[in-house]
């Protein structure tokens, strides 16, 4: 029964202000299917949410969680660009296929979304470890810290990565 009205109550919000979103987009991002995709991920998101009550101000709360999907939006983006700009760098020969640059780049992604939240120090000693495959002692001087800073920004990452895989929080 409580599904159903949480149904109810976001078909409502759909009908009733989903032509606003999408222009509230569409004037933040220039771009009319681009507006329509993320009103469209707005909506899936709010379907995916536990405890959706009564909404006093229905406009501003969908502002704030659009806000949040535009804002991962951009970092998925910016995610893509930086990637893209490291693959020029290689020689021809070891470019990856079509194929894998989306695996990768869907695991950049997924990977992303399991460090946010975490300060920029921590995300850095984390991706150092696991993808340069630098050790604690190369990543405390290229971070100019102490290893034992960064065995604590390697813990935190880590509880951080296996909480949200514990809690089906994330990819």
């Amino acid at each position: 029964m409580r599904d159903d009205l949480a149904l109810t109550s976001i078909e409502s919000l759909y009908f009733n202000h989903h032509v606003w979103l999408q222009a509230w987009l569409r004037r933040r991002l220039g771009d009319t299917h681009r507006a329509a995709d993320l009103a469209h991920d707005t909506f899936v998101r709010l379907l995916t949410r536990q405890g959706l009550g009564p909404l006093h101000e229905p406009r501003a709360f969908l502002t704030t969680v659009a806000a949040r999907v535009l804002a991962s939006h951009w970092r998925r983006e910016q995610l893509e660009r930086a990637y893209l700009d490291a693959l020029r760098c290689l020689p021809p020969a070891l470019v990856p296929s079509p194929e894998e640059r989306a695996l990768v780049l869907e695991a950049l992604q997924q990977l992303d979304e399991l460090l946010d939240g975490l300060p920029a120090p921590v995300k850095r000693a984390f991706l150092l470890s696991q993808l340069d495959g630098l050790t604690q002692r190369q990543i405390a001087q290229q971070l100019n810290v102490t290893e034992r800073t960064v065995r604590r920004h390697l813990t935190r990452a880590a509880e951080q990565c296996y909480f949200a895989d514990v809690l089906g929080v994330g990819p």
